[in-house]
């Protein structure tokens, strides 16, 4: 069980650098980081469900 929560958890902060290096071009950096934190909380919720 911890192994898949493991990998899990590697996949989504793999999912977040991918979102940070390409799609937030242009954007003020307190945005983006509003964004990607916003990323990780909702996978974060999902998993606790």
């Amino acid at each position: 069980m911890w192994f898949i929560l493991a990998l899990l958890s590697a996949v989504f902060a793999a999912c977040t650098s991918i979102l940070a290096k390409i799609g937030i071009e242009g954007v003020d950096s307190h945005l983006a980081t509003a964004i990607r934190t916003m990323d990780v909380v909702c996978m974060a919720w999902g998993l606790y469900f």
